[in-house]
């Protein structure tokens, strides 16, 4: 692999990892507050079809982002409806999420747009347009440093700078302010926290929507910058990667960023490479394209070790009388 290749395989790493950064993170929030999330798929596929829809009426892809933030956010409200105020079963309900997102988002987009359950190709102002950023070109033609800051930096829409910076945000607002300490003891010990005199229901129910505002970015990603459009079921598994992307960061967010690079790398060399000549054994396509989703099985099996949920994961919260 030379270094002009290099070069290509990081960057596709780059946009491929950014839905999955963006829904890593939105579990994160969640599950941080003890609210586990399996929808995370659901809420970045119905996203990405509203997104999609409004962008090509519109012709304005900010109004398709607020349509997707607003689909994700629904989602997230009757997750959290079901697992924080009626105290349901919080996995059977991200997996209902799952269910009615891939079904819904089909018969709207066939209602809307009768092609097949997807919707038009969005063109123009329906999309989000790459950035060039200050002296990208200037410094293209300086060895090594130059074609990184051109190709590998510069050159990408606004979803993805926005997703690199949720990182060390991410990592301020749980670690260093006040509400991020509070959602943290509400994920391990949400007793204590009541007991303090502060809201359980209302911290979790913020984490949950906090989960569905980064889903509906990312949702809307896929459809308005990564490809051009939605199509059926085109989220793919993202969102289940993402989960397995946060337990492979032990619910940390500068891990979790490493751990979306790692799987974006993976799509990206099995984009890259269709089929590989290994001395006359040849690859085929289908098994690079699994290739992700195998990698993604076996490091979770003997990489990870053993990842510690919150303590209070999963569990609703009863108020003492």
């Amino acid at each position: 692999m030379d270094y002009a290749t290099l070069l290509q395989v990081l960057d596709s790493t780059v946009r491929l990892a950014t839905p999955l950064l963006l829904a890593c993170l939105a579990g994160l929030f969640s599950e941080r507050a003890g609210i586990f999330d399996i929808g995370l798929e659901g809420k970045m596929l119905m996203a990405a079809m509203l997104s999609a829809a409004v962008a090509y009426v519109s012709g304005s892809v900010w109004l398709g982002l607020l349509a997707g933030i607003g689909a994700s956010l629904l989602l997230a409200a009757l997750h959290g409806l079901a697992s924080i105020t009626f105290r349901g079963n919080q996995l059977i309900s991200g997996v209902a999420i799952n269910f009615l997102a891939a079904g819904l988002s089909v018969l709207i987009a066939q209602d809307w747009f009768s092609q097949g359950g997807r919707t038009p190709s969005l063109t123009g102002g329906a999309r989000f347009e790459p950035i060039t950023l200050p002296f990208a070109d200037a410094l293209a033609g300086v060895p090594v440093v130059g074609p990184i800051y051109q190709q590998l930096i510069s050159g990408h829409t606004l979803p993805v700078y926005l997703a690199f910076l949720c990182v060390p945000l991410t990592w301020w607002v749980l670690y260093r302010t006040r509400f991020g300490l509070r959602l943290r003891a509400v994920g391990e010990n949400p007793a204590a926290v009541d007991t303090a005199g502060i809201s359980v229901v209302g911290l979790r129910y913020a984490a949950v929507m906090i989960c569905g505002l980064l889903c509906g970015i990312a949702g809307a990603y896929l459809a308005t910058a990564l490809q051009a459009g939605f199509i059926k079921d085109m989220t793919a598994g993202r969102g289940y990667i993402a989960l397995a992307a946060l337990i492979f960061a032990k619910w940390r967010p500068w891990y979790a960023l490493g751990a979306c690079l790692l799987f974006g790398f993976l799509q990206a060399i099995a984009l890259r490479f269709q089929s590989i000549d290994l001395g006359g054994i040849t690859i085929p396509v289908q098994v690079m394209d699994a290739l992700p989703y195998i990698l993604t099985v076996v490091i979770l099996a003997g990489f990870v070790g053993r990842a510690i949920p919150p303590r209070a994961g999963g569990e609703p919260y009863v108020k003492e009388r």
